[in-house]
């Protein structure tokens, strides 16, 4: 993952540009993360975590909302612009394999386009990382590329640095065996600019 993080390091800047007008633009983004505040609010809401929060604006698009909500990313470059850009939110350095939270820390946990570098070898552990942060009756919620013509994990050559898309059925399935129950399946086809589709994941921590 060190090398993930290089890698955005070294494109922070032309990723903030990319990404700057995406969420104003996406009304999918913007219900799904819509609904996960709402799901806190209603389970009463406390601190939430942005894991992979780049340049910080969903962690900010959370706050917006009303949420507890702070980032975390291996790029220290994205945790630099993320700073400048939201200095009322808190941003941390640090890797989701290994967060410096306290056993059920979090009301709820956000994951968009963070867990697709990792190989799938190591998403079970990241999972269980999860269900160890968050507290019972948490949220996730997960944002990914999508396949679902298989049940197989298929590699593809993202802009930044290799990355992997999953089959929501199985990414759900890996999750339930940690403890979580899935609320939400979203999978929408892909928009101009975008390959593949996309999907979204709500779960909650049952225990």
């Amino acid at each position: 993952m060190t090398d993930v993080g290089t890698a955005y390091d070294e494109i922070a800047e032309l990723y903030v540009e990319f990404v700057k007008d995406d969420l104003a633009a996406n009304p999918f983004d913007r219900a799904m993360l819509d609904l996960f505040a709402e799901s806190l609010r209603d389970n009463e809401s406390g601190p939430v975590a942005d894991v992979g929060c780049g340049p910080g604006r969903i962690t900010d698009y959370l706050a917006s909302l009303g949420l507890d909500a702070f980032g975390i990313d291996l790029s220290a470059r994205m945790i630099t612009l993320a700073r400048r850009a939201y200095p009322g939110l808190r941003f941390d350095e640090g890797s989701m394999e290994r967060l410096d939270l306290a056993d059920g820390a979090l009301a709820g946990l956000v994951a968009w386009y963070s867990i697709i570098h990792l190989p799938p070898d190591r998403i079970p552990d990241v999972s269980a990382e999860f269900a160890r942060v968050l507290r019972p009756g948490g949220h996730a919620l997960l944002a990914f590329q999508a396949i679902e013509t298989t049940d197989a994990v298929e590699a593809f050559d993202h802009r930044v640095i290799r990355a992997y898309r999953w089959p929501p059925q199985r990414l759900a399935a890996l999750l339930r065996a940690d403890g979580f129950t899935e609320v939400c399946r979203m999978v929408r086809k892909p928009r101009p600019g975008e390959r593949f589709e996309q999907a979204y994941l709500l779960v909650t921590k049952d225990r």
